[in-house]
Formats: C-alpha cells, sequence, structure tokens
C-alpha cells in the first residue's frame, strides 16, 4: 500500500470519526473498519460516475449496513459526488442531506435507503433481477447496452435478520451473477460478540444457497480484498459472499475491536490518540491531506471515460435498434408506455358477480399486454390472487426476461425484492398475498412509503369474507394499520368498474407505493348515481362514477329527496349492504347518501371545498360499515357518528354466517342510522 493510498483511506476514517464526534452521535467503528474495501471498490471496481450519479449502466453500490453511513458521505464526498465538507460537518443535523442513515433522494450516489438491517441485501436482489430483466429484453448481439453489477456492504446484523435468509435463497435460486455481497466480519454487534447470540457458519450457509463464497482474512490487504472482489466478478453463474475480516474501529488504541466502538463517538482523546496512531498529518478535525484529495479526485475523470464509453455504444446501439433504444429510454424514465392501458378490459359492462380478486386478474391481464416491463409475483399464491401472467414466462435463470416472479413462501423479501426493482428503475413490479400476510412484508413497504417508491401491493382475502380459514387468515386490523403508514395509498375497491380505476390510480402513481385490497367473496356490479339498479345504468355513467375513486371517495348514490339526513360510508365488499340499507332508510323517508370511500389517502388529499361536498359537515349522522377494525373511521364520521366493524379476532365458518353473527349487516346499518337521525 502506497503512502497516498493510506491517506486516502485514512481520510475515511478521520471524516467519519469527526464527523460522528461533532454530531455526539452515530457509528464510528464500522466506517474505520470498512475503509479499506471502500476504497478499493470505489477506486479499482465500481462503474461509476460522480458527475452524473443517475448514468443509466452505473453499478450500484448499496450500504446495507446503514449504521456506517458515514462511511457512504466520506467515500461520496471524496470521490467526486455533490456533498460538501459542510454537509459533513453537518451529520445528522436539521436540514442535512447527511442523516443518520442514508436516505435516497436525499444524497447523489446512495441508491437506496438503508437503516434497518437486512433491508439493503434484500434489496440488492431486485436490484440484480432488474438489471438481468432489462440486460435480457434489450441487449442485442454486439449492443450489450445493460451490463452492470450491484455491490452490497453487509454486517452481522444483516445476515441475522430473516429478510436476509429470504433474499440469500431467492437470489442463490435465480443464479444472479452479478451480486455482490461484501460480509464484514466484524464479529461485534451493540451487546459485544456475536457469539453471544449466533453461531452460524456464514460461509457454509450461503454455499447451501448456491452462492459462491470467497475468503479475505485481512480488512486492510488491500490486494487479497482487488483479489476476491475480481474472483467475484468473474463468477458468472452463482452470486458471491465475500467474508471480510475486519476490525471494528481499526487504528484506535482504546477501541479497536470493542462494542464500545459501534454506536457512540470515541471522544476527543480517542481520536487524538487514533491520529496519531496511524500517522495522520494532521489533528485538526475533518483535515484531508491534499494528496489523497488529488488521488480521490481520479475518480470523477475514470467516471467520466466510463460513461463517454457507453454514450457512444448506445449511440450506436440507437442507430440499429431505435424503436429498442426508445423504450428503453421510456421505461427508465419511470414513464408509462404509450397504449399502456388500452387493452384493459371495460369491467363496467360485465354483468355477471365476480370477486375484486377476479376483476383484478381481468385487470392485469389487459395491463400486461400494454406494459412490457409490468413483472408480477406472489408469495406462492399467484391462483389465490389471480396474479399470474397468461402466457408469460417464469422469471428464472432460463428465462430471464420472464414476466411471472415466484418467491415463494417469502413476503418480506418479496416487499423488500420488489423496492429494489423500483429502484433500479424499468421494471414495474406487483405481487400478491393474502392482506393478513402483508404484516410479514411491513418493513418493505414503509421503505417504499419512505422513499416514494411505487411498487404495487395484491392483497386479496381482505375481510372475515374468506369465511372458513378462520381467524389466523381473517385480517382485522391490517386496512387501519397500513392506512396508518405515511404516502401508502390505499385502494379498497367495491366492484369491477372501482377495481379497474384503481389499477390505473396505481400505476399512474410515481411518487408512493399502493396496494389494492380485493375480496375472496363475488360482488355485483353496483347502482350508482341514485339509479334504481345498475342495469339502469348506462356503461360510460358508471365508469365514469367509479373514476370518483381517484378522488378517493365520492357519492355513490344520492339521497333522494335533496340534503341528506344521514350518511352512509363504506368500501370494497361492504358496500352493497350501504346501498342495501340506503334502500330501506328511503323506505321510510330518511333521505340517505352513501359514499364509496375506496382510499382514504387520495380523499385525505383533496382540498375541503370537495371533502365537505361528498361530507357535508351540516351532516352529523354518519355510519361507517368496514368488516375489518373500526380504528380511524372516526376522522370520516365525526364524533356523533357511528361505525360499525370488526374490532375483535373473527372466526372459522362460512362467510355469510360471519357477517351475521358479528352484526355486519344492512340490518345493523339501518338501525344505526335510524338512531342517529332520531337523536338529531
Amino acid at each position: 500500500m502506497s503512502k497516498t493510498e493510506q491517506l486516502a483511506i485514512d481520510a475515511v476514517r478521520v471524516l467519519s470519526m469527526d464527523a460522528v464526534q461533532k454530531a455526539n452521535s452515530g457509528h464510528p467503528g464500522t466506517p474505520m473498519a470498512l475503509a479499506p474495501v471502500g476504497y478499493v471498490l470505489y477506486h479499482r471496481h465500481l462503474n461509476h460516475s460522480p458527475t452524473d450519479p443517475t448514468w443509466l449502466d452505473r453499478d450500484r453500490f448499496i450500504l446495507s449496513v446503514g449504521h456506517a453511513s458515514m462511511l457512504m458521505y466520506s467515500l461520496l464526498h471524496l470521490s467526486g459526488y455533490d456533498i460538501s465538507e459542510e454537509d459533513i460537518r453537518n451529520f445528522r443535523q436539521w436540514g442535512s442531506p447527511t442523516a443518520g442513515h442514508p436516505e435516497y433522494g436525499h444524497v447523489p450516489g446512495v441508491e437506496t435507503t438503508t437503516g434497518p438491517l437486512g433491508q439493503g441485501v434484500a434489496n440488492s436482489v431486485g436490484f440484480a433481477l432488474a438489471e438481468r430483466w432489462l440486460a435480457g429484453h434489450f441487449n442485442r448481439p454486439g449492443h450489450q447496452i445493460i451490463n452492470h453489477r450491484t455491490y452490497v456492504l453487509c454486517s452481522d446484523g444483516d445476515m441475522m435478520e430473516g429478510v436476509s435468509h429470504e433474499a440469500a435463497a431467492i437470489a442463490g435460486h435465480q443464479k444472479l451473477g452479478k451480486l455482490i455481497w461484501i460480509f464484514d466480519d466484524n464479529r461485534i454487534t451493540i451487546e459485544g460478540s456475536t457469539d453471544l447470540s449466533t453461531s452460524t457458519d456464514q460461509a457454509k450457509r450461503f454455499e447451501g444457497y448456491g452462492w459462491h463464497v470467497v475468503h479475505v482474512h485481512d480488512g486492510n490487504d488491500l490486494e487479497s480484498i482487488d483479489l476476491a472482489i475480481s474472483e467475484a466478478k468473474e463468477e458468472t453463474d452463482r452470486p458471491s459472499l465475500i467474508v471480510l475480516r475486519t476490525t471494528i474501529a481499526f487504528g484506535s488504541p482504546g477501541k479497536a475491536g470493542s462494542a464500545s466502538s459501534h454506536g457512540a463517538p470515541l471522544g476527543d482523546d480517542e481520536i487524538r490518540a487514533t491520529k496519531e496512531n496511524l500517522g495522520y498529518p494532521s489533528m485538526e478535525p475533518f483535515h484531508v491531506d491534499a494528496g489523497a484529495r488529488e488521488h480521490w479526485a481520479r475518480c470523477v475523470d475514470k467516471g467520466m471515460r466510463l460513461q463517454e464509453t457507453w454514450d457512444k455504444s448506445f449511440a450506436a446501439y440507437k442507430d440499429e435498434y431505435p424503436d429498442l433504444a426508445e423504450q428503453y429510454e421510456v421505461l427508465m424514465a419511470g414513464e408509462l408506455p404509450a397504449g399502456w392501458d388500452a387493452h384493459v378490459p371495460d369491467l363496467a359492462s360485465i354483468a355477471s358477480p365476480d370477486a375484486t380478486r377476479g376483476w383484478s386478474g381481468k385487470v392485469i391481464q389487459g395491463l400486461a399486454a400494454g406494459m412490457p416491463n409490468l413483472v408480477g409475483g406472489s408469495a406462492d399464491l399467484g391462483g389465490s390472487n389471480k396474479t399470474d401472467i397468461n402466457g408469460a414466462d417464469s422469471l428464472l435463470p432460463e428465462s430471464p426476461s420472464g414476466r411471472v416472479v415466484h418467491y415463494g413462501v417469502r413476503e418480506h423479501a418479496m416487499g423488500s425484492i420488489m423496492n429494489g426493482m423500483t429502484l433500479h428503475g424499468g421494471v414495474r413490479p406487483f405481487a400478491g398475498t393474502f392482506l393478513i400476510f402483508s404484516d410479514y412484508m411491513r418493513p418493505a413497504i414503509r421503505l417504499a412509503g419512505l422513499m416514494g417508491q411505487p411498487p404495487v401491493y395484491v392483497f386479496s382475502h381482505d375481510s372475515i369474507g374468506l369465511g372458513e380459514d378462520g381467524p389466523t387468515h381473517q385480517p382485522i386490523e391490517q386496512l387501519s394499520s397500513l392506512r396508518a403508514i405515511p404516502n401508502v395509498m390505499d385502494l379498497r375497491p367495491g366492484d369491477g368498474p372501482e377495481t379497474e380505476v384503481a389499477w390505473r390510480a396505481a400505476l399512474e402513481r410515481t411518487d408512493g407505493p399502493s396496494f389494492l385490497a380485493l375480496s375472496r367473496q363475488k360482488v355485483s356490479v353496483l347502482a350508482r348515481a341514485g339509479s334504481a339498479a345498475a342495469d339502469d345504468d348506462s356503461v360510460s355513467e358508471r365508469l365514469a362514477a367509479a373514476d370518483g375513486l381517484r378522488r378517493g371517495a365520492y357519492v355513490i348514490v344520492e339521497a333522494s329527496q335533496g340534503t341528506p339526513s344521514v350518511i352512509l360510508m363504506s368500501s370494497g365488499s361492504e358496500l352493497s349492504l350501504a346501498l342495501d340499507a340506503r334502500t330501506k332508510l328511503e323506505a321510510d323517508g330518511i333521505p340517505t347518501r352513501v359514499v364509496s370511500m375506496p382510499s382514504w389517502h387520495l380523499f385525505g388529499q383533496q382540498d375541503a371545498t370537495y371533502r365537505d361536498e361528498v361530507l357535508p359537515p351540516s351532516v352529523k349522522a354518519r355510519v361507517s360499515v368496514e368488516a375489518g377494525s373500526t380504528f380511524g373511521w372516526d376522522r370520516w364520521v365525526g364524533s356523533e357518528g357511528h361505525s360499525i366493524g370488526v374490532d375483535h379476532f373473527g372466526a372459522s365458518a362460512p362467510a355469510e354466517i360471519l357477517y351475521e353473527k358479528f352484526g355486519i349487516t344492512s340490518a345493523a346499518v339501518v338501525a344505526a342510522a335510524r338512531e342517529l337521525v332520531a337523536g338529531s
């Protein structure tokens, strides 16, 4: 190792420990240990362009060990990304892009938000799948325009999280040869030695998953690190795990190898002692040697040359395959292709009842015909969720451009891999499971909301209406809890037309995830616009009314005599109960409005004028009905209204029996409405 290389590596250590010290919080030990491998990656292997962090064919680098964020910020700052020294000095401070954990969209060069351990490694599988899918779809002989790798730095904590097992098993099965995880084997966690909590041989574990495994026994040996990464790059049929033995807080005389350096500043005295121990040329905080800065600046020139070469290659590809090149640019820009929904069937014209999951399946087939990059799958429930794409190949090593992903019973990895796909770009993923099992993928859903990524979740069997499978499979609190996640769009359509529009709304969205909560039991196309029966409505009127879903809630049937005395509101399969109750209340001379409320998220975004039009403040008598938890409905029914729902676990019985026993009936809605009107 040359003196310049040593200074360049030690600059990462110094910036990391000084920033943590100034912030008086953070994790200095891991950045200090991983500075050498970070240097080798950014200088010798990572194809990246600091002046254009969004270059399409760049290698993706993920810091799954997100608490070591100062490692990434230091590497990005030194290698020429738009992160200033002031940003480094303001680590973890209000308004600074250098947050406590790397956040997508805040800092150039950060490919995904990490920190919740296990998420980054699972995201990486989605990145690698998307790269392979796009390469299979667009590359042509002599034109390898998509050819990049995904690198990950991960920790003992990442390996302990269950999602890492799910994701690693999928990666091995998929033979993702361009995926390389570098495992920081420092054998330290917050509580002390990893011997306290695990005895797993990670190398054997990954060999069992079908991975290629390489060992580096000294985390400071640049040539051994370089050789290991080169070997991993040469392995094209298997993902690679590099087991890198490091010493946490390397260089610190008093805290190297100690858990005390994991999540707390070293202290001024220990920082001074560390700089002396490293032979660093200055005690001044945040000092970087001029020669080291010049050495790091080579990343900029190298990146520009790499990108220029690719630009020329893409120009030649565009000359020979103009249509494919245009399609590639559209998809990578996140745009919907022209005519993307032209093949979606008109569900308003289908008279026979169906479950909303069934209608959703019909929409998926139409969307797949117009969206070549729509890639779907499920957690081993494709037939039940109706998420299979008819006639499409499975996405497997032998069919890398397949469109049906078989995640197996791995909901958490499924959600995280979908995040990786959307972050990579070019692919629009959707995937399904039962609504009850959304609990298993909640961390990934939350991060999709935080990052503003648009995967679509198909959650079927959305209530006690699934019946005989019983309380283990009947969702109660799931709708309420998912609605509570910021930036997650809920869509619980009540019939075919609403399902059709729900899918359009989900795919038109680019700034966050959406889920469709779909019924197992059949429902009819609903009466709308005050008509006595759905058959009296024209198809266009019905679909236009359902388009109110885009605003979250709308008047599906108005009161017959002007201002309503009571408002009934519902979503999904319970809308029919509200409509039936309205018929009975109107017969009693009680003017009744029915509001379909398929999306709290969208309705909450409307201006006060529209919300007051749908739910006039003067009408205090309001009843909601939904076959799940009533938690949150008070926002819409108000303090004087009443919510009918299920605030306890379900039971095993046919759906119609459960609705009757639990009081989710039109009679219960009528009784509640009459009582409210009488008391008003």
